[in-house]
């Protein structure tokens, strides 16, 4: 049986074949991203050496230090089509799910709802109308904003601008993965072919505005919001993940460009300085990736950097001043205009890392069925984007040896006292599935997180 079929959950006429373990990863989406290269890669290896346990390196692993990685967890068949088959019966689905929703594990707010992809038709219903604090679901929110309102083509430009005989601005444009190594040589290049080798060095954040610091404040899982700095101001290697982040990400950005200038014989004079590229003739300009591999790897990794800086685009596209508060009022805008309900929404930030956001489980599972509707192919991100079950992402060490490994697909949320999680799975005879659970008030995040992933794989079985 050969393994690694891609699935794109494009259509619901789409037709995929059987496969099992990497099969199931690559039910995620088209793999156009590194990203996503790299999973079916690592979904591949376990399958090679699952039988023997054996030790390999993992991508990126230091030379020398061999780690060993878990066997890949088995997963039931994927079958046919996304439309194939016919949905659950809403009452076996409620005798079901009913027993799993009333869980000690859950908090006193607990909603749900199960909708079949194909019809739209809601299988399943516990107060999905309820809103609460959705956590880092969220991001399905900016996600659908973002690439409805930029469309998944769209890129995050970062430019440079001489402003006089011997003066340069670096010009932010949203990008929070920004790596400047290239944009500094052309930049040399550049200044070079105009004969001038000694700048000053200015750097240029317009482009947002309002508070750099989320409500949160210091916090190692965002950096102060602003539209210019280099690998989302992080401070040591990694790429996704807490990390302690620079104080201020576009000075520190800025300080970096000045030293990769040098560093191609342009002599930098002074500090940089914060100023205005508005009116400057451009000397390079560095594109992010793709808006639909931003979203992926947001959602995949629940990458809060990248949702802020999303909705700060959502804003600036739309008029609206590209803060906090302008980006909620986009992104609630665009979901209006894509016809989401919005019962009792909230929103104040982009990531979901602030309390006083608000969504129905019925908002998150209707986002989802959008991303799945042929009509709607420019969302299609958000499906390629979800963790996989026990394969990826922030899903990597949930669902192990569950039946629901590889077959979930889904964005989970974790605030204290809230934990909910929002996707799609295939149900035995194919037929694709959006749900949302949710629940709010929890003492214990380790057991509401296994009551909720009880629930999803509840949605997988016969």
């Amino acid at each position: 049986m050969p393994h690694g079929k891609t699935w794109q959950v494009v259509a619901v006429s789409a037709a995929i074949g059987l496969a099992v373990s990497v099969g199931a990863v690559a039910a995620a989406g088209p793999w156009e991203s590194g990203q996503r290269t790299a999973e079916r890669r690592l979904a591949a290896d376990r399958d090679q050496h699952a039988d023997g346990h054996a030790a390999h390196r993992s991508p990126g692993a230091a030379a020398g230090r061999p780690t060993v990685t878990p066997p890949a967890p088995s997963a039931p068949p994927v079958l046919a089509a996304a439309g194939a088959g016919t949905p659950p019966a809403a009452n076996a689905l409620a005798a079901r799910l009913d027993p799993l929703m009333a869980a000690q594990g859950l908090g006193p707010v607990r909603t749900g709802v199960v909708i079949d992809a194909a019809t739209g038709q809601v299988l399943y219903d516990h107060q999905s109308g309820r809103a609460s604090t959705p956590a880092s679901t969220t991001k399905l929110a900016t996600a659908a904003a973002a690439l409805a309102t930029l469309g998944p083509d769209h890129r995050l430009a970062t430019t440079v601008v001489a402003t006089g005989a011997h003066r340069i601005v670096l010009v932010g444009g949203g990008d929070p993965t920004l790596v400047p190594e290239q944009l500094a040589a052309d930049t040399a290049a550049a200044l070079k072919a105009r004969g001038t080798t000694s700048v000053r060095l200015g750097y240029d954040t317009s482009y947002f505005s309002g508070p750099v610091m989320h409500p949160i404040g210091t916090n190692t899982n965002l950096s102060p919001v602003t539209a210019l700095m280099v690998r989302e101001g992080r401070l040591d290697d990694s790429a996704s993940g807490p990390a302690d982040r620079a104080d201020d990400p576009a000075r520190s950005a800025a300080e970096a460009f000045a030293s990769l200038l040098r560093g191609h014989g342009i002599t930098v004079t002074g500090q940089p300085t914060p100023g205005r590229g508005a009116g400057g003739t451009q000397l390079a300009v560095h594109q992010s990736g793709t808006l639909s591999a931003l979203v992926e790897r947001m959602l995949t990794n629940s990458d809060n950097d990248i949702a802020e800086a999303l909705a700060r685009q959502v804003a600036h596209a739309a008029g609206q001043p590209a803060s906090f508060a302008g980006g909620a009022k986009a992104v609630g805008a665009a979901l209006r205009r894509l016809g989401v309900p919005l019962g009792g929404a909230v929103f104040t930030d982009g990531s979901g890392l602030a309390h006083a956001d608000a969504l129905s489980a019925v908002t998150l599972a209707r986002i989802l069925a959008l991303a799945a509707d042929p009509h709607h192919p420019e969302l299609r991100a958000i499906l390629t984007g979800l963790p996989v079950a026990a394969f990826t992402g922030t899903l990597s060490s949930r669902f192990q040896a569950s039946p629901g490994a590889g077959l979930v697909h889904a964005k989970t949320g974790t605030l204290t006292g809230t934990n909910t999680i929002a996707g799609t799975t295939v149900t035995p005879s194919g037929r694709l599935l959006t749900f949302a659970f949710m629940t709010e008030g929890t003492t214990n995040p380790p057991t509401a997180q296994s009551a909720l992933d009880h629930l999803a794989t509840a949605l997988t079985q016969p």
